[in-house]
C-alpha cells in the first residue's frame, strides 16, 4: 500500500511518518503490524506503532541516510505486511555465555524479536572488544535476574 506523507521531526533527530488508519486497516493484520517499508527504492523492516492515538512509522538515521530524506520532506511510502520470520543473529560471545547458563538461555529464547534485539545489538555493534564485553555482562546480568 502506498501513501504520501510528510516526514515529522521530534526533538533533534527522531523522525517518523504518520500512517493513515485506512492503510493499517488495509494490511488486515493487527494494530501494530510488522511491515516491509520502501522509501526512495530502499526497503527495510519495521513495525507500525500507535503513539498518542496515531499510527506512526519510525525512520532511523540509517534509513534517512540511505533514502536521502529529512524532517519536513514530503515522501511516498510503500508498506506491505511482513510475514517473514524475524530472527536475531546472536553474537558468538552471547551464544557461548548462554550455553553455560541453561536458565538464562531458556529466558532469552522466550523473548520476542525486539526483546532479543535489545540485548544483542549493543554486543554486536560494540566497536571495541572491551565495549562488547561490557555489553555482554549487562545482557547476562539482566537475563540471570529475570530467569
Amino acid at each position: 500500500m502506498r501513501f504520501r506523507t510528510k516526514v515529522l521531526l521530534a526533538g533533534k533527530t527522531a523522525t517518523g511518518v504518520e500512517v493513515p488508519a485506512k492503510v493499517v486497516e488495509g494490511l488486515g493484520s493487527s494494530r501494530r503490524p510488522l511491515v516491509r517499508v520502501t522509501i526512495n527504492g530502499y526497503t527495510y523492516r519495521s513495525a507500525i506503532a500507535v503513539m498518542g492515538g496515531t499510527y506512526m512509522l519510525g525512520i532511523s538515521d540509517e534509513v534517512r541516510k540511505k533514502t536521502g530524506v529529512a524532517g519536513g520532506d514530503t515522501i511516498d511510502v510503500d508498506v506491505v505486511l511482513d510475514t517473514q520470520a524475524r530472527e536475531v543473529e546472536v553474537p558468538a560471545e552471547l551464544a557461548k555465555a548462554l550455553a553455560k547458563d541453561a536458565k538464562a538461555k531458556k529466558y532469552f529464547e522466550s523473548l520476542s524479536y525486539s526483546g532479543k534485539y535489545r540485548l544483542t545489538a549493543p554486543i554486536a555493534n560494540g566497536k571495541t572488544p572491551e565495549t562488547r564485553e561490557r555489553n555482554l555482562e549487562k545482557a547476562m546480568k539482566e537475563l540471570k535476574a529475570k530467569s
